[in-house]
C-alpha cells in the first residue's frame, strides 16, 4: 500500500450556529496546501479525517485536501449539547473552517453523513460549491440500512485490544468488505479508534448516537428529493457500493434521471460505504477532479 503523504494540523473555532453560547475547538488535516484546486472531504457518521487515508495514499498531489473532523470526533471537540449534532450545525462549521482558511470555493467529497453536509451545504451557501462527490448516500436513505447503523452507535462492549478493535470492526462491516483480511481490519480500527490508557476507544462521542434514534431528523432526514433538484446545477459524481443498504440502486438511478448533471458509477464487491482507494472509485474521482479543475 502506498505511503500517505504528509500534511498539516488546522485547528478553528466553530460555526455560531448551534445551541449554548461555547464556540469549540475543531480540527482538519490540510494536505498540499499551497495547491490551488481546494477539495474538502467530509467523514460518515462514527469516522474522522483518517478515514480518508486510503484515498489520499492514492490520489496525485495537484489539488489541496482539507479533511476536518466533525465535532465530537477524532480530535475536534465534543459538545456538551447532543442537539448540536446536526447537519445544520456541520454547515456552519464547514462554513467557519472555510473562512479560517481563506476559501472561497471548494469541491467537496462527502461519505454517508458527510454528503448530506455537502448536499445542505450546496443548496443554503450554492457560492461556495464547485462539486461533489458523494460517497454512498443521497437524498433517500433506505430504512434497512438506518436500522443497522442505529444498531451499534454509541453500543457495543469497549475493547481491550487492538484485536478485539479489529474483531469489532469486522463484525460490524464484514458484508461491506467482503474481501477483507486480518490486516485490512486492523487498519480499519486504527482509523476508527484511539488508544486511552493502552485501550482502543472508538475515536467519537456517544452522543452522537442521538442524532439517529427513531423520529430524529438531526442526521437522518426524510427523503430530500426538493433539495437534490435546488442543485441541478452543480456537478455531482454518485458512487455506490454494490452491496449497499443505504443507497439503493434504485435511488442511484433516479438521482441520474433527475440530476442532469450527475455522474452515476457503482463500485463492485462494496457495501456501505467504499473506502475510495478501489479501483473504480479512484478512476471516477480523478476523472471528476479533473473534469473540475478545466471549469472557471
Amino acid at each position: 500500500m502506498p505511503a500517505e503523504p504528509s500534511y498539516h494540523d488546522v485547528t478553528y473555532l466553530s460555526g455560531a450556529d448551534s445551541l449554548g453560547s461555547r464556540r469549540l475547538r475543531l480540527y482538519a488535516r490540510d494536505y498540499n496546501p499551497t495547491a490551488e484546486r481546494v477539495v474538502i472531504c467530509l467523514h460518515g457518521l462514527t469516522r474522522n479525517s483518517a478515514d480518508f487515508e486510503p484515498l489520499m495514499a492514492r490520489l496525485p498531489a495537484d489539488h489541496r485536501f482539507i479533511i476536518p473532523d466533525q465535532r465530537g470526533r477524532g480530535r475536534s471537540d465534543y459538545d456538551s449539547e447532543a442537539a448540536n449534532y446536526a447537519l445544520g450545525v456541520y454547515v456552519q462549521d464547514m462554513l467557519a473552517l472555510m473562512a479560517h482558511l481563506g476559501i472561497a470555493r471548494a469541491t467537496f467529497i462527502g461519505t454517508s453523513m458527510g454528503g448530506l453536509i455537502s448536499m445542505l451545504l450546496a443548496a443554503t451557501a450554492p457560492q461556495c460549491v464547485r462539486g461533489i462527490v458523494l460517497n454512498d448516500v443521497g437524498p433517500k436513505l433506505s430504512p434497512e440500512g438506518l436500522e443497522r447503523i442505529r444498531g451499534y452507535v454509541g453500543k457495543g462492549k469497549p475493547a481491550t485490544t487492538w484485536q478485539e478493535a479489529a474483531e469489532a470492526a469486522r463484525l460490524i462491516n464484514a458484508e461491506a468488505f467482503p474481501d477483507f483480511g486480518p490486516a485490512d481490519w486492523m487498519a480499519f480500527a486504527r482509523r476508527t479508534c484511539v488508544e486511552v490508557e493502552g485501550r482502543p476507544v472508538a475515536a467519537y462521542d456517544p452522543a452522537i448516537s442521538a442524532g439517529m434514534a427513531p423520529g430524529s431528523q438531526a442526521v437522518a432526514p426524510p427523503e430530500l428529493w426538493d433539495l437534490w433538484a435546488s442543485l441541478k446545477d452543480i456537478p455531482v459524481l454518485a458512487l455506490r457500493g454494490a452491496l449497499s443498504d443505504l443507497l439503493s440502486a434504485e435511488t442511484l438511478q433516479r438521482m441520474g434521471d433527475t440530476h442532469p448533471r450527475t455522474i452515476a458509477v457503482t463500485v463492485p464487491d462494496r457495501g456501505h460505504a467504499p473506502l475510495l482507494d478501489e479501483p473504480v472509485a479512484l478512476t471516477a474521482i480523478e476523472a471528476f477532479l479533473r473534469e473540475q479543475a478545466l471549469r472557471p
